[in-house]
């Protein structure tokens, strides 16, 4: 069977138009003609219907094409990658980050790799969400290299240390502490927060810091990101313990240091173990741990 008569047959049935698919085609219209009658004796069935100047699918077209277009988007899919395989230069990189990385971090490691030579034609195709999402994400190949949490010892992920972010406190305008600039975790235990879900990379984090200081919070609501932090904490529906991220001074919210030693509070380079990696990807992910030293202050 003919490919370029499948490619024929597809567009043909897509315009129902002799000319204007032929035009698209860059081929005559006899040619398109001799194409699909050279199929359709090979199949053995009627592919299409004139109705005065007009063609139509036929029963057996239709079917015929669900199978074709399916087909050839997979075959075509499949040189894609070839060429990208082929192609270190030209190759798209499926990034996945959590909420908190959208900022700064993500944009301006895309921005700095796309401007070094020879990375100008890598396109980026971006994914946000949660931790959880995200790392499902690249469980089942929808992204290729994540920026997250590490939720959990995964046998099938590579976490790789990118940066360490700052962990602050924020009350609301009008909260007693607001007029402190530090504050001690034992100092919050006697007020409400707004926490985050459990869906977060950063509520483990959170809970174990609270857990050393056997501090048992008393949650007002539960939220997925920290911009919705930030806006319950402006409406005083507690203080939150959050990352000292840019936005934070958009918010009718005070922001306070910990004056406690916590944990350090790392953001990962998360790949897939098993899955071969594009050069694309790999040139991506090899900057990513190049950058991890000198990225930090780009986070605070």
């Amino acid at each position: 069977m003919n490919f370029r008569h499948l490619e024929y047959f597809v567009k043909l049935a897509e315009n129902e138009h002799m000319r204007l698919t032929a035009e698209q085609l860059n081929t005559s219209q006899p040619n398109l003609s001799h194409a699909i009658s050279v199929l359709e004796k090979e199949l053995g069935v009627e592919l299409f219907e004139k109705k005065g100047r007009n063609i139509y699918l036929t029963r057996y077209g239709k079917i015929f094409y669900d199978y074709v277009s399916s087909g050839l988007y997979q075959l075509y899919s499949g040189k894609q990658m070839l060429q990208e395989i082929a192609s270190p230069e030209n190759g798209q990189i499926q990034l996945g980050f959590i909420y908190t990385m959208g900022s700064s971090l993500t944009p301006l490691l895309a921005k700095k790799f796309l401007a070094l030579s020879g990375n100008e034609h890598i396109r980026f195709s971006f994914s946000q969400g949660n931790s959880s999402d995200i790392l499902q994400q690249l469980k089942s190949d929808d992204i290729d290299i994540a920026i997250c949490s590490k939720i959990d010892d995964d046998p099938d992920i590579q976490f790789d240390i990118l940066t360490e972010q700052k962990i602050i406190v924020v009350v609301p305008n009008t909260h007693p502490l607001s007029f402190e600039n530090t504050v001690t975790l034992e100092e919050l235990a006697e007020y409400a927060f707004v926490y985050y879900n459990k869906e977060s990379g950063l509520r483990p984090y959170i809970d174990e810091i609270l857990h050393d200081k056997s501090i048992q919070p008393v949650v007002t609501c539960e939220v997925e990101e920290d911009h919705s932090m930030l806006g319950f904490v402006g409406c005083d529906y507690g203080v939150a313990i959050m990352p000292d991220i840019p936005s934070i001074s958009a918010y009718p919210v005070k922001k306070l240091m910990i004056s406690d030693k916590i944990p350090s509070r790392y953001i990962y380079v998360a790949t897939k173990k098993n899955k071969k990696k594009t050069p694309a990807v790999q040139k991506f992910y090899d900057y990513c741990l190049e950058q991890s030293l000198t990225i930090k202050d780009t986070l605070n």
